[in-house]
């Protein structure tokens, strides 16, 4: 069989030796850095006659065995320094591995030692990055999740440099060396650590901190690293945003999270207002404020406390990520970690959640590690759980909740359409090329959902006991699927096994098709459910929660139900008629629901749920049905009651106030088969739709449109979802496309105080037919240059232009002097977006070469961004025919221009991605002729079924 990935399960296996402890030397030079190792290990359980060390891309200066006769050889092209024994050695034996290598730092490999942005005239930043293989590119390792081990690590570096760092606390300060060098050590012996923890950092910031301190009188120092010259109060608010997301998970996770919610409450008051009284310099207030704090919080039983003595958020200009945790040094996206002036809402709103989420992985992730990168969701699941719960205390659960379905639905880039792709893998895949491929929305999305799931069939309550319990059981150490299975059992007093199996380990979603019938004379309500699955796939188990309503939105009865086969019912019994039944309130499960409500039943769910997230479903629900009826007849106009339902529910201020704009997304999409790949025609017809309600309800739009525009400024939850709204609104007038609307949206753009009200006015104006849209262009772009944040958000914006010259902006872009390849933020601002812009990119000729002609060249430049790129694939056998071999061809250029062996997850990508399009392969062998990278690929069945090849 032909391997479609570079790694499978069995690839990974029990170390020979346990990894007791490692002393580092680092010497930091410019251009290289060379790095004295002495590893300490025990033989296991068996002899051992050889150890094999990951070291890829070193230079092997020196390497012994301190203790025993061995022969050393290093196969550089697998990447492996061997150390063979004279004799085998016994178990429980220690010895240590000393090697001393060479390593150059790379500009784009942003894996092990790279360069990242350099003030002027600053000696070079250089920072790691070792998830998950970085560490062997910096040192020879057991680069293995389960080599736990402790560290000393000492740094030589240029004295010029305003920070030297790595994990651990400083044993002193900087001691000189000579000629101008000086050399600092950290130990991290405390907490043993995986080797994709590690980190080492030497660079020019500012600094910035400040003290944390829990309610018992526990302290330690919050730490920010960013470019010198950084604002110091923006730096200030930025800290606090990580201060509170400490605080937040001291006081509102942990095994009682739920209990004594109030008492927990008033603890937070109080510690806002200790610090308040701390900074005014108020000691009497601030002693009287500790003592409270100290008796009190022995009444609850807090989440996680961190263990070390600094806590440092370090930016990072250039990074495949947004963020990693390091053990005590974040890093996070520079652009995103601290609250600039140029940061639009959303991107905000990510650096609140990314804070808490790094800093959570020092339980999760960090003290317990899943044992191979196949369980890197385990990692990740369960903190983004954690996130989203730390999202909702601040900006309100229904707001996070539907910001959580929105990316699940989005045709653009949502978990879906990524899990229902040619490409897709399941959360615990089969196999992979790099580790970078597991970091998807499949990992961040679709895992926590499953996480949540579980939640809701056992309990919140339950649940914290049982994630309490786990972390309790596996602290410093290793855990598998099967042993977080095993917690959360013992607690539930139930089995999840077989639910876990299938949802771990297969690739897409359940559809439910759900039927009610009213019985008057029972007096009962019976529920049909039919799971369908894709060709070939087992059942989901899931929790489905369902609702009957009567017309004024009261709740006559709910329960929660089991799915576990592909036939179910549910029985109300001794209910009135319902007005509407509510179904998969919250979201309750990660998939989709087709029901028989009429159009009227969905117009009062709309209305009048008291479920949030089942009004913005309902509301889903119409707008596809109106999307759908526009494309079935290109005559057809939106009609009266969806644009009056739409007006009056952005109307309703306690809602908005609630749910925010976002709750009235209209996207490009349609369950449709016909349809839901033809992206020009889902474009059209989302814009008649937004016509035909502004068309309708112009004034009334206008008029909230200059309520809304004195909201407040500032970044409060309120004032943020009142930008959503009149933002949401001025999108909804921009296709009308009149001469007032054009000024309307000029002058926004023109008066704009805030980066998000700005770039909201500037894609409206850039896609519509005003004459001066050239000028507004090059104003924004001169603007933006200066500023990397809105440089980025800049390329985002021009990427994702509809209008018939956006190719020729895009490329205006990519040619400034200010955008540069091997910036990764640049790459995916602009790249990635164009990618995803799929009107342009896949159904037009002249943007499937440009697309072609950039993701060819992104492929040796960036591997995980141009596999991200390349999920815009995934539905290439539903696309249009005429489309279907060009972009065979387009993916065929990609591949070509990637190395199998240097960029395996570019290539085995577009090769999966062909493999599971049959249809479009036969398509260009028909046009274009036989390609070899074609020749082992399935061929289509007949039309409408689904070959053994394609499931």
């Amino acid at each position: 069989m032909t391997r479609l990935f570079t790694y499978y399960p069995e690839d990974f296996g029990e170390l020979p030796v346990d990894v007791i402890h490692m002393d580092l030397t680092f010497s930091v030079r410019d251009d290289h850095t060379e790095v004295a190792s002495r590893m300490q290990v025990r033989v296991k359980d068996a002899p051992i006659s050889s150890l094999d060390l990951n070291a890829r891309s070193l230079e092997v200066l020196a390497a012994q065995c301190e203790d025993y006769p061995a022969a050393v050889r290093y196969d550089r092209k697998n990447h492996r320094l061997s150390f063979t024994f004279d004799a085998p050695l016994l178990p429980g034996t220690e010895l240590h591995l000393a090697t001393r290598t060479r390593c150059h730092p790379s500009s784009h490999i942003l894996e092990g030692l790279y360069y990242d942005e350099t003030p002027a005239g600053a000696p070079p930043t250089q920072i790691t990055q070792c998830q998950q293989w970085g560490f062997q590119r910096i040192v020879p390792c057991f680069d293995d999740m389960t080599a736990k081990c402790t560290y000393t690590t000492t740094i030589i570096a240029d004295g010029r440099y305003t920070n030297i760092i790595s994990n651990g606390d400083a044993l002193s300060k900087r001691k000189p060396c000579g000629n101008g060098r000086v050399a600092i050590t950290y130990d991290n012996t405390t907490t043993p650590m995986a080797p994709y923890l590690f980190f080492l950092g030497v660079g020019t910031y500012a600094t910035f901190s400040r003290p944390f301190e829990y309610p018992d009188g526990r302290t330690f120092t919050l730490e920010l690293l960013v470019p010198p010259g950084s604002n110091e109060g923006i730096a200030r608010q930025a800290l606090e945003v990580l201060a509170d997301g400490v605080l937040w998970v001291y006081l509102f996770t942990g095994p009682e999270r739920y209990q004594d919610t109030p008492l927990r409450q008033k603890f937070w008051d109080l510690c806002h207002e200790r610090d308040r009284a701390r900074d005014a310099g108020d000691a009497e207030r601030l002693a009287a404020l500790r003592e409270t704090l100290a008796e009190g919080v022995r009444a609850i039983v807090p989440g996680y406390a961190y263990t070390g003595t600094v806590y440092r958020e370090i930016g990072m200009q250039n990074s495949d990520y947004g963020g990693m945790e390091n053990v005590g040094n974040t890093t996070i996206t520079t652009n995103r970690i601290m609250p600039f002036p140029a940061m639009t809402d959303h991107a905000y709103e990510y650096m609140v959640r990314v804070k808490v989420h790094e800093y959570y992985h020092n339980l999760n992730g960090s003290e317990v590690t899943g044992k191979s990168p196949f369980e890197l969701w385990l990692n990740e699941a369960v903190t983004v759980h954690i996130e989203n719960a730390h999202f909702g205390f601040l900006f309100g659960e229904d707001y996070a909740r539907i910001q959580t379905v929105i990316d699940l639905i989005s045709p653009e880039g949502g978990t879906f359409a990524l899990d229902a792709g040619a490409a897709a893998m399941p959360i615990e895949p089969d196999g992979f090329n790099d580790p970078n491929e597991l970091i998807t929305g499949v990992t961040y999305v679709k895992a926590p959902e499953f996480v949540r799931m579980i939640e809701t069939l056992m309990g919140k309550e339950a649940f914290a006991r049982a994630l309490d319990r786990y972390h309790r059981r596996f602290a410093h150490g290793n855990a598998s699927r099967q042993d977080w299975l095993d917690a959360i059992e013992e607690v539930a007093g139930r089995r999840f096994d077989d639910m876990a199996g299938v949802w771990l380990k297969q690739t897409g979603f359940p559809v439910v098709r759900m039927t009610h019938q009213y019985d008057p004379d029972a007096r009962t309500c019976r529920i049909a459910l039919e799971q369908e699955t894709p060709a070939g796939a087992e059942p989901w188990t899931f929790p489905f929660v369902v609702a009957l309503v009567d017309r004024e939105g009261r709740d006559r009865a709910e329960t929660t139900h089991l799915v576990t086969g592909r036939h179910e019912e549910i029985l109300f019994e001794d209910v009135d008629a319902p007005a509407f039944v509510a179904a998969n309130r919250g979201y309750s499960f990660y998939g989709r629901v087709i029901d028989d409500a009429t159009p009227d039943e969905r117009h009062l769910r709309a209305r009048h749920d008291t479920d949030l997230v089942g009004r913005f479903c309902a509301f889903q629900s119409l707008a596809g049905a109106e999307m759908l009826r526009l494309l079935e007849d290109p005559g057809a106009v939106p009609s009266p009651a969806f644009c009056d339902l739409y007006y009056d529910l952005i109307a309703d201020r306690s809602l908005m106030s609630a749910a925010g704009g976002q709750f009235l997304t209209v996207f490009e999409s349609v369950e449709e088969p016909r349809f839901a790949h033809r992206y020009t025609l889902l474009h059209t017809a989302r814009r008649r739709l937004l016509q035909g309600i502004a068309g309708r309800h112009q004034e009334g739009l206008v008029d909230l449109y200059r309520r809304y525009a004195v909201a407040p400024e500032g970044r409060s939850p309120a004032a943020i979802k009142e930008r959503q709204v009149k933002n949401l609104i001025l999108q909804t007038l921009a296709p009308l496309d009149t001469p007032p609307v054009r000024t309307l949206i000029r002058e926004q753009f023109e008066t704009a105080t805030n980066a998000t009200d700005r770039l909201a006015a500037f894609s409206a104006y850039m896609n519509s037919s005003a004459p001066d849209r050239d000028e507004v262009f090059e104003i924004f772009r001169v603007r933006s240059e200066g500023d990397l944040v809105s440089w980025e958000t800049f390329l985002a914006a021009v990427a994702g232009i509809r209008a018939p010259d956006a190719l020729s902006l895009i490329r205006k872009a990519a040619a400034s002097p200010s955008f540069r390849i091997e910036q990764s933020n640049d790459q995916r601002a602009l790249f990635g977006r164009f990618a995803r812009n799929r009107v342009l990119s896949l159904e037009t000729a002249e943007g499937r070469e440009y697309l072609g002609e950039v993701l060819s060249g992104l492929a040796v430049v960036n591997e995980y961004n141009t596999v991200g790129a390349l999920e815009v694939f995934g539905a290439l056998d539903q696309m249009g025919e005429d489309d279907q071999a060009p972009l065979v061809a387009v993916l065929l250029r990609i591949m070509r221009a990637a190395d199998p062996q240097e960029q395996p997850s570019v290539y085995n990508t577009a090769r999966r991605l062909l493999h599971g399009a049959p249809h479009a392969v036969a398509a260009y062998t028909r046009s274009f002729g036989p390609a070899p990278e074609l020749a082992d690929l399935p061929h289509p069945g007949p039309v409408g079924d689904i070959t053994d090849e394609q499931m």
